[in-house]
C-alpha cells in the first residue's frame, strides 16, 4: 500500500513593508478626497488622528517620528492635487528631476545646492527635505518614493553614511540603479492597509471635509 505523501507547510507570507503600507494609506486619502485628514497631516505640531495613524505604520517606537514626517511631506506635495503619486526612486533621483527644460538636476544650481545641504547633514535634514518636496511640487516633477524615503530616513545615521552616498550617486549618475529594490511606482496602490495597533472600523480615516 502506498503511503500518502507528507503535507508540506505553505511558505510563510513575507512581512508587509511598512513604508509601502503607509504609502497605500496616504494615496487612499487623496483618492477618497479626505482633505481634512490631509490638512491635519500638514500641521506636524498638532496631535491629530491622521498623524497618529501614520505613526502606527512604523515598525518600532524609534521610527514613529520618521513615518509622521514622511506623511507630512506627502501631504505638502499633494496640497491641491487630485491624483496621488507614490513617488519614484530615492531623494537624489527626485532632485535630479527638479528644474525645467535643459536646466534640470546637475544643470540646476538650486538643485545642486539643495543636494549638498541634504547630504552634509548628520541629522535627518527635515527642513531641507521639505524644500526638496516643495521644489518637486512647484516644478510638477515626480517626488521621491515615499516608501523608499521612510526606509532611508530610518537608516540615516548608519555607519559610513550609505544613504547620503546613495542619494548623491543617484543625483550625479542618473543611470545608477540602487542595490535595494525600491517601491514599485508603475501604479498607485489600491488597497488601504490598517496600521499596527488599530482596530477595524467602517471608516478608519474619518469624515472628509
Amino acid at each position: 500500500m502506498t503511503e500518502p505523501s507528507p503535507v508540506r507547510p505553505a511558505p510563510a507570507e513575507p512581512e508587509p513593508d511598512p513604508g509601502k503600507q503607509l504609502t497605500a494609506w496616504l494615496c487612499g486619502l487623496v483618492r477618497a478626497r479626505q482633505y481634512g485628514q490631509l490638512a491635519d497631516l500638514r500641521r506636524p505640531e498638532a496631535v491629530t488622528q491622521a498623524r497618529l495613524i501614520a505613526a502606527n505604520f512604523a515598525p518600532s517606537e524609534e521610527t514613529r517620528p520618521v513615518f509622521e514626517h514622511v506623511a507630512f511631506l506627502f501631504a505638502r506635495y499633494h496640497a491641491g492635487r487630485l491624483d496621488p503619486s507614490p513617488g519614484s526612486g530615492d531623494t537624489g533621483a527626485a532632485l535630479g528631476r527638479i528644474g525645467t527644460g535643459a536646466g534640470r538636476g546637475q544643470a540646476n544650481p538650486g538643485a545642486v545646492r539643495l543636494l549638498d545641504r541634504v547630504v552634509a547633514s548628520r541629522r535627518v535634514p527635515w527642513r531641507h527635505l521639505q524644500h526638496v518636496v516643495e521644489r518637486a511640487r512647484s516644478c510638477d516633477t515626480v517626488p521621491p518614493s515615499w516608501a523608499v524615503l521612510t526606509e532611508d530616513l530610518a537608516g540615516w545615521s548608519g555607519r559610513g553614511r550609505p544613504v547620503q552616498y546613495r542619494w548623491a550617486r543617484s543625483f550625479y549618475t542618473p543611470t545608477y540603479t540602487p542595490t535595494y529594490a525600491p517601491a514599485s511606482t508603475s501604479e498607485t496602490p489600491t488597497s488601504v492597509p490598517r496600521p499596527r495597533g488599530t482596530a477595524p472600523a467602517a471608516d478608519p480615516i474619518g469624515d472628509s471635509k
